[in-house]
């Protein structure tokens, strides 16, 4: 049975605890597995979502030799037992990543740091995803990599130490992979930057991540990069995954909208890129309200402007469009476009042409699904026009097997004037899944097709 989802006109209300943040978990979880490989010592990581893209990394470290265990709402990593050795043998490991770029680009350079030939493979879209940096980047580093252009991709040889030099405007995945290989090389490393750095925040989670394992990279001059040391080794016994950003853009956007939604669990120094989400809120209009919470996290409250008059079959008076470069924020996107539905005149979302390699071609995708809910959407290069202003009408959309149009849409759906169809809302899963579980807590009408446990 094909899945779908049906979607009426509703309001939210109440609080929703944000999901552990996926891009810091995944930086955890590697950083951990490598203290676990450095000093043969336990760390626990929590809490973790139980996603497709935390299962893809958690079968990456168990290929490292690393055990793994769900304990409390986290994983425990452990050092393989005594008769067991920390990499089973020579051959060659077989790493399947699902369709996470940030597990299959994390992890390449830490197998070849560690001398372990290992052969990536991936699903959905990730095996046409570029790894033409790799590809270059690492025979000059004593790796010899097999690839016909994407996945799968083979490593064998042991990496060097030495300078990388690749372009800044690249994915910060390609980064992210050096900046956690490269400091348990025998000898010094330096990352050299032939471009201005985009999604800045990515590397600078990264970059936190190393400290609060013990390791360091050392910036270089005006953006030039980073020196990284060698022989530096991981070490911690626990580590506290922080809400995600990106994820309770999504439940903020429906505040913007009329819903009334607390968002908790959120760190108000959080270097993630996507907590931008506030001010891009507030340049349209919306009013944020936080409060501090006893355990050092805050909560947050989108609201709709003063202008505001009613939620549906009327203009969204109190949003405006607005002009958002996107390179340093792409996962915004997509929920940012269907907010922009709502807005009055026009929304302009620029620099954001590497969606088109994503789960989908997200620019595509979302002009197709908000145009197919009656939305005024223009597609470019780079980006989107939306002119907004004009009540949705609702309709069946495609989700494009991507978790990140699908909940926008859903988000797109609270709004319409009738009901709104999309298509693999089991696609959630890949970052999000208890998605529809919250949705459905806070109010939203939801009849979900063909996933056990929800809906019809």
């Amino acid at each position: 049975m094909d899945s779908s989802v049906t979607i009426s006109p509703s309001v939210l209300k109440g609080t929703v605890a944000a999901p552990p943040s996926k891009s810091a978990a995944h930086r955890a979880l590697l950083a951990a597995a490598l203290s676990v490989v450095s000093g043969k010592r336990s760390c626990l990581v929590r809490p973790i979502a139980d996603s497709e893209d935390m299962k893809a990394t958690a079968g990456a470290i168990r290929a490292l030799g690393v055990q793994l265990s769900r304990k409390e709402d986290g994983l425990l990593l452990a050092p393989p037992s005594e008769d067991a050795s920390l990499f089973p043998n020579g051959e060659i490991r077989e790493i399947h990543c699902g369709e996470s770029g940030s597990t299959l680009r994390f992890v390449i350079p830490i197998f070849a740091a560690l001398g372990i030939p290992a052969r990536f493979t991936g699903s959905g879209r990730l095996p046409q995803r570029p790894m033409d940096v790799y590809r270059d980047l690492l025979p000059l580093h004593g790796v010899l990599c097999e690839t016909q252009g994407g996945l799968p991709f083979s490593i064998f040889g042991r990496l060097q130490p030495g300078t990388y030099t690749l372009p800044g405007n690249s994915s910060s995945q390609f980064i992210t992979g050096l900046l956690l290989a490269l400091p348990l090389l025998e000898g010094d490393s330096r990352i050299l930057l032939t471009t201005p750095l985009e999604s800045a925040a990515y590397v600078e989670m990264t970059l936190q991540t190393l400290k609060q394992f013990g390791v360091t990279a050392y910036p270089l001059p005006q953006g030039a990069g980073w020196e990284v040391p060698g022989k530096q080794t991981y070490r911690a016994e626990r580590c506290v995954v922080e809400g995600d950003w990106s994820q309770a853009a999504f439940f903020l956007a429906a505040g913007a909208l009329g819903s009334s939604v607390t968002v908790s669990g959120l760190l108000e120094d959080s270097l993630q890129g996507d907590k931008r989400i506030l001010s891009l809120l507030e340049e349209m209009g919306a009013v944020i309200r936080k409060e501090p919470q006893p355990d050092g996290t805050w909560t947050y409250q989108a609201l709709p402007g003063p202008l505001h008059s009613s939620l549906h079959g009327s203009l969204q008076d109190s949003l405006h469009g607005i002009s958002i470069d996107a390179s340093q924020i792409p996962d915004l996107v997509p929920i940012l476009s269907a907010l922009a539905c709502f807005a009055q005149g026009t929304t302009h979302i620029h620099h954001a042409q590497r969606l088109r390699i994503k789960e989908s071609d997200r620019l595509a995708a979302m002009r197709e699904g908000l145009s197919a809910l009656g939305g005024n959407v223009r597609e470019e290069e780079d980006g989107l026009w939306i002119q907004g202003g004009a009540p949705l009408s609702g309709g069946h959309a495609q989700g494009c097997n991507d978790h990140r149009v699908v909940m926008s849409l859903a988000i797109a759906g609270l709004n319409a004037r009738g009901e709104t169809c999309i298509t693999h809302p089991e696609s959630v899963k890949k970052s999000y899944p208890d998605f529809w579980e919250h949705y459905i807590r806070l109010g939203g009408i939801a009849h979900v097709r063909g996933i056990v446990g929800l809906g019809e």
